[in-house]
This record gives C-alpha cells, structure tokens and sequence, in this order.
C-alpha cells in the first residue's frame, strides 16, 4: 500500500469514529431526559402510560418516548399543530384534557384509530417550555374514561418545567461536548501538520538530493521519480485530510476558537485560563464572530501585559438579542487605564459599525472585566 493509500485511509477512519463519537454524545443526555420524563409522568400524576411528543421542526411533534404503553401504535406519530390533544396543546400554549379522547368534541379525531390501537380513553397533554420555547409535548393518559384533576395538572407542568430544564442543560451539554470535539479535530490537525507534513518535506527534499548524487543511473533515478511521487501524493492526501478536520460549522466556531484562544494564554503564561459557555447561541456572520474572538484575543492580552491575575474566566452567552463574550480576571495591576488602549478604541469602533458595544471597567474588588455585544443578524 502507497504512502497516500495509508492516509486516506487513516483519514477516512478518523473521521468515522469523530462522527460516531459525536453523535451519541449529543444524544446520550437528551435521551436519558425525554425517556425519564415518560416515566415520572406516570408516577407523578398515577397514570397508566405516559408519554413525550419532540418537536422536529416548528409546528410538528414526534411522539418517541414512551412508558406504560402495550403496542406500538403511537410510536413515531407525527403531531401537526392544531391535530388530536397534542396539535390543540401546541395551538394554545397551554395544558389541554379530555376525559375520553374518541367522544371529545373539543378536539380533532385524526389519531382515533391509534389511541383505540393502544387502549387508551382519558388524555392529558402540556407543553414542554426550555427558555421560553415549546420544544415537546408531555402527555398522560388512563386506560378509562375519567377526569384529571387540577391537582393533576399541576403536577404534570411540575413535570414538564423540570423536563424543560433537563432539555436546556443537555443542549447546552451538547453544545460543549460538540465543541470540544471541533477543538480535538483542531489540535489534531495542528500535530498531523507539524509530525507529518514536516516528515514528508523533510523525505522529499532527500530524495530530490539523491537525484543529484546518482545521476546518471537510470535505474535508480526512475525509482526515486517514483518514490518522489509517492511522496506528492501523499502530502496532497495529507492536506485534503488536514482540510476536513479543519472543518467547523458556524455555531461551533466561536467556543471552539474561544476555548483555544485560553488554553494558549493559560500555556504562555501559566495563568489558569477557563472558557465557560453559559447557554447555546446561535449561528453568527464572519464579521460578527471575528469581532467577538479579537476582543477574548485583547482581553486576554491586557491580562497578560497588565493585570498580574492569578485566573481569568472567559464566557460566551446569548444576551439582550444578541451574543456576549466576557473576559473577567482579578489582577491587581495598575499599570493600564480602562480604556485608554488603542486597541480597545479600534474594537469599540469595530462593533458600534455593527450596531454592538464593547467596554472595558476597573472592577470594585481588584481585576477588570471586559465585555463585547453584538446583535443578531435579522433576516
């Protein structure tokens, strides 16, 4: 097998397991928290089946997690807003019973024949809220025509608050696992360009002398043409792997670079530097995210040449319709005004274009705290 076979090879096998590996990271917790909540429903309200409706895209639930159930006649169900309990819930906003679901009058009868299917008569279904957004459906259910109470509606938006909050960690949980993943697929790609590449340099520029020790020996100069090529191509190979590690998708690009930008001023200077993503944030423009990297980059910079800290914590959030980076130390030194770097003025000026705001303060109890915004792009 050629030099270039076995990198693509290697390549094709890396990127598999980063594939795999990433995805049953991100679903593990959020799986755990939907399948838990089926089953609390049941003990929370005494129902006999409990189940959760995700939504997959606005308007539309899945019903995917369920307990108590004796077929499968509700798996996978599609629940369009406005459709069964469910649709009716996602129409409201708001928490919505029957007392038996085929002779409801209040609701649509789309799904009769699957709560038939499952032997199913009383309904209680309530929105699943994370930050503010309904992201799934809780339902409880009896085998009987009965009533659920007030009490029992209560105790199932209980249920659904705590799912609500489940959900966000697990996004937010997901968001960092992602991201360190993304960092993984950078420092490897750094290691491969520095072990590899420089390898393969350092093979060709031997072989290229070699042809001109053995001139004049065409037998061995035709093999060192082809093992030059061999080695071209293997570093054409290297680089397309090179290229796909270096891969990131908007949303993981900034707490990517963020995170390295602190683990290489925590490795120049040996000050403990953490990087702490308090909430998922969406996607931003090129401009919008070198922005907010230039000012972690100068915040980190100022700490360094000024502040004699013993820690700085980075953080990144959404807030006030937009996204904020945070660069906080507690340094005591004075030897910097805040504010008065030209630095600070040109990244000032570099967001108020972008409607966003930067600002640097002299916090009460020592350090200084560094703060950046920008707004969402709206379509």
């Amino acid at each position: 097998m050629t030099a270039k076979e076995h990198v693509a090879e290697y390549s094709a096998v890396l990127g598999e397991l980063l594939r795999e590996r990433e995805k049953l990271l991100g679903t593990l917790d959020r799986v755990a928290a939907l399948h838990g909540t089926a089953r609390l429903i049941r003990e929370a309200v005494g129902a006999k089946a409990g189940f959760v409706g995700e939504l997959t895209e606005p308007g539309l639930a899945v019903i995917r997690w369920m307990s108590g159930n004796r077929t499968d006649a509700l798996q996978d169900l599609e629940v369009p807003t406005g459709q069964g309990v469910g649709g009716r819930v996602l129409a409201l906003g708001r928490p919505v019973r029957v007392t038996d679901y085929v002779s409801a009058p209040t609701i649509t009868h789309h799904f009769d024949a699957q709560v038939r299917g499952e032997g199913l008569a009383a309904l209680l279904a309530v929105p699943i809220v994370a930050r503010g957004e309904t992201v799934a459906i809780a339902y409880a259910a009896m085998r009987e025509p009965a009533g659920f109470g007030d009490d029992a509606v209560r105790r199932m938006e209980d249920v659904a608050c705590q799912a609500g909050a489940a959900l966000h960690l697990a996004k937010v949980a997901e968001t960092d696992r992602t991201a360190a993943v993304a960092g993984e697929r950078l420092r490897m790609q750094s290691a491969l360009h520095d072990s590899v590449g420089a390898l393969l340099f350092s093979i060709g520029v031997q072989v290229r002398d070699l042809h001109e020790d053995f001139h004049g020996n065409p037998g061995l100069e035709a093999r060192l043409r082809r093992l030059e090529g061999d080695v071209s191509a293997a570093a054409g190979a290297l680089r397309e792997s090179l290229l796909a590690l270096s891969e990131c998708s908007p949303e993981r690009a900034l707490p990517v670079e963020l995170a390295e930008h602190c683990r290489s001023f925590q490795a120049r200077c040996g000050v403990p530097a953490r990087f702490v993503q308090l909430a998922a944030v969406p996607p931003l423009d090129a401009e919008r995210t070198a922005l907010l990297v230039a000012a972690v980059r100068e915040g980190l910079l100022n700490v360094e040449k000024h502040a004699r800290a013993s820690s700085v914590i980075v953080s990144l959030l959404p807030s006030d319709d937009g996204v904020q980076v945070v660069v906080a130390d507690d340094g005591t030194g004075t030897d910097a005004v805040p504010g008065t770097g030209v630095g600070l003025r040109t990244l000032a000026g570099r967001a108020l274009r972008l409607g966003g705001r930067v600002s640097l303060v002299r916090d009460d109890d020592d350090g200084c705290t560094l703060r950046a915004w920008v707004p969402l792009v709206r379509p």
